[in-house]
């Protein structure tokens, strides 16, 4: 009973998809919603190693991978490119036989396959959301002195073309 049994078969683990620290890091990715998060992901998980600008995911592929309708996941790849972690290398268009090519991605950490360096460009990304104003508050401070308030002005014209001007004040 000197070897394990269990070892001899085994090969490996098996494909795994790497997030890198740094790339979580960023304000791109952490402030991300988790959908796009998961396409990111699905994305990465089609990399191989040598295939970046050329990773196939067509949004049909990717809503039943994600198990979503397809209509979702267009926004989803719109919001990965926004924030610079991917980029569309080839548009999707019609083959040389009328049927239709998806798009082909890059990621953008990591060098293509035909030498390009990686743009890493979703480090510098920043959200240009303004945040929301913020509400004032209608009542004024309260002081030892009453309010005076402005008078209300109405006009009015009567029947026999006479206009009549009236200024009411109104009590706190």
């Amino acid at each position: 009973m000197g070897s394990k049994q269990y070892k001899r078969q085994k090969r490996g683990a098996g494909r795994h998809v790497q997030l890198p620290e740094w790339v979580q890091a960023t304000e791109a990715w952490a402030s991300m919603k988790p959908e796009p998060r998961a396409l990111y992901i699905e994305i990465k998980r089609r990399y191989t190693g040598s295939n970046n600008g050329q990773i196939f995911l067509s949004h049909r592929e990717a809503a039943k991978s994600l198990n979503v309708n397809r209509n979702t996941v267009g926004n989803w790849f719109k919001e990965l490119q926004r924030r610079g972690l991917i980029r569309q290398t080839r548009g999707p268009h019609l083959g040389p036989s009328g049927i239709g090519q998806a798009s082909l991605w890059a990621l953008e950490e990591l060098p293509t396959s035909d030498g390009k360096p990686a743009t890493k460009s979703f480090v510098n990304w920043k959200d240009n959301l303004k945040p929301p104003p913020k509400k004032q508050d209608s009542t004024p401070p309260k002081t030892g002195q009453p309010k005076r308030n402005s008078p209300k002005i109405r006009q009015g014209v009567l029947k026999n073309g006479t206009v009549t001007v009236t200024e009411q004040f109104s009590a706190s």
